[in-house]
């Protein structure tokens, strides 16, 4: 997520670009949360390079929409897949022969790249996390997927270079984890989780919000841990510092919530 200009919540229309901040997701489909009055594009990653569509066959898709009411939709959409090949087929050159980067760190470093020189606001997802079943420890399913996690939030830093320093990012996992091994080395769905916060300017360097000891007593259903910090909570009180927004606007964004400044920004 980087930080944009101050988005005024209360507008009846939301454009795509809004107070200079283009947002935008890296997926396959549009996700969530960033459904709304905003037209914002999405596009993945994971395969983009050379472009879905030649000229010719781009010119005949316009064509056949020519004087109809998606045309504008088409066009933005012809347009935005060719000028993010465009940038990745520019990385493709400047790596020349240096180790390629893969998964996660790929998709990372051409997500800085976009938001490092176009975009002010973007989300990625990251599947896979699904550790039912032996799951490891220091080594196994799960210390894989952080290293990857890790190394591509390097990547991204990286590629961000200064404006890592504007830049917030938020890991939030989808579900927690029970503390309990299940019977297949892994563990289900649970409850309380932990969430990354990073980026240049962040006051970071600590664990925030509230805690507790970690003993059977403290667990949830004594299999869990414990939710102790609502992440809608969360990410309102660090949305109120980032923009500076209301705390009506901040219920709109999280209805019944109540922002938490944990002095993150």
């Amino acid at each position: 997520m980087h930080i944009p200009a101050p988005i005024d919540t209360e507008a009846e229309s939301l454009p795509s670009e809004v107070n200079g901040a283009n947002p935008i997701a890296f997926t396959e489909s549009l996700p969530v949360c960033f459904g709304g009055a905003a037209d914002i594009p999405n596009i993945s990653l994971k395969g983009v390079g050379k472009p879905v569509f030649d000229a010719r066959q781009a010119a005949i898709l316009a064509d056949m929409y020519a004087g109809h009411h998606l045309q504008p939709e088409v066009q933005d959409g012809l347009e935005l897949r060719q000028e993010v090949g465009r940038v990745m087929e520019e990385m493709k050159e400047a790596s020349r022969d240096a180790i390629t980067p893969k998964g996660f760190e790929l998709e990372a470093r051409r997500l800085g790249r976009l938001l490092r020189d176009q975009y002010r606001i973007g989300f990625i997802d990251v599947g896979g996390w699904d550790t039912h079943v032996n799951e490891g420890a220091a080594q196994g399913a799960l210390a894989n997927n952080v290293d990857s996690l890790g190394k591509g939030l390097a990547a991204l830093a990286q590629e961000l270079g200064g404006e890592w320093r504007n830049t917030v990012v938020a890991v939030v996992s989808e579900f927690g984890r029970t503390f309990r091994e299940n019977g297949n080395k892994g563990t289900d769905h649970g409850h309380g989780s932990a969430y990354w916060i990073l980026g240049g300017s962040i006051a970071g360097g600590r664990i925030a919000g509230e805690q507790t000891r970690l003993e059977r007593a403290t667990l949830f259903q004594d299999r869990d841990y414990p939710v102790l910090n609502e992440y809608r909570s969360v990410l309102g009180g660090l949305f109120a510092s980032l923009w500076g927004l209301s705390a009506e606007q901040i219920q709109r964004i999280f209805p019944g919530s109540t922002p938490v400044d944990l002095k993150i920004v």
